[in-house]
C-alpha cells in the first residue's frame, strides 16, 4: 500500500509542478513582453485573468453555480483525502501468531512493538529505541530507530539486536522470519576534554 501511495504522490506532485511551471512561465513571458502562442489567454502586461464578460457569462444560467460548487467540493474532498493519506502511518495493528492448533491467534502489533522497544532500548550503548511494525499480519517487518550513546559500538549493538531482541520477538510470535530495517543515530553530546 505504501508503494502505491508513494507512486500516486510522485505522479500528482509531478503533474502539479509541471502545470504550475508551464502556467507561471507563460504568465512571466507575457508580462515581460516575450512572444507567447496565439492561443495563450494573456498577451501583455495589462491583461487580466478573467475579463468582465468572462466573469458574468453564465451568471444567468441555473446550472452554472451548482456545477462550480460541485467541482470545487470534489477538489476539496480529493485534497483532504490526499492530506489524510500522507498523515496515516502504515503501522501494523495485529500479528498472526501460529498457536500450533491450526487456528492461529492474533497478537496486538503495539504489544510486540513495545516488547521489541524495551529489549532494544536495554542494549548497551542505546539511549533510546523506537520500533514500528509494518507489512502484512502474517509477514510483518520491523522499522527500528536507535539513538546511540557516544561510547557505543554500532556493529556490536546491531549484532546483539539481531541475535537477542529480534530473535526473541520472532520466536515468541512464532514467525519464520522478521526482517528489520535499522537506522542508527548518535546522541548529541559535548566534546570531552582531556587534560
Amino acid at each position: 500500500m505504501s508503494g502505491v501511495r508513494r507512486t500516486v504522490n510522485r505522479v500528482l506532485l509531478g503533474l502539479a509542478g509541471l502545470v504550475l511551471v508551464c502556467v507561471g512561465g507563460g504568465v512571466l513571458a507575457a508580462a515581460t513582453g516575450l512572444s507567447v502562442p496565439s492561443w495563450w489567454p494573456w498577451s501583455g502586461k495589462n491583461d487580466v485573468l478573467l475579463s468582465e464578460a468572462d466573469r458574468t457569462r453564465w451568471r444567468a444560467d441555473g446550472w452554472w453555480w451548482p456545477t462550480v460548487i460541485a467541482v470545487l467540493a470534489v477538489l476539496v474532498v480529493l485534497a483532504l483525502w490526499w492530506l489524510l493519506a500522507q498523515l496515516r502511518r502504515a503501522r501494523l495493528s495485529e500479528v498472526l501468531v501460529d498457536s500450533g492448533d491450526g487456528e492461529g491467534a492474533l497478537l496486538r502489533g503495539r504489544a510486540l512493538e513495545g516488547a521489541l522497544t524495551a529489549e532494544a532500548g536495554g542494549l548497551d550503548g542505546v539511549a533510546r529505541a523506537q520500533v514500528v511494525l509494518a507489512g502484512k499480519r502474517s509477514t510483518p517487518r520491523a522499522r527500528i530507530r536507535l539513538l546511540m550513546e557516544p561510547h557505543a559500538a554500532p556493529d556490536e549493538t546491531l549484532g546483539r539486536l539481531t541475535d537477542e531482541a529480534l530473535a526473541h520477538a520472532r520466536d515468541s510470535a512464532g514467525l519464520d522470519r522478521l526482517p528489520a530495517e535499522v537506522r542508527l543515530r548518535a546522541v548529541k553530546h559535548r566534546v570531552e576534554r582531556v587534560t
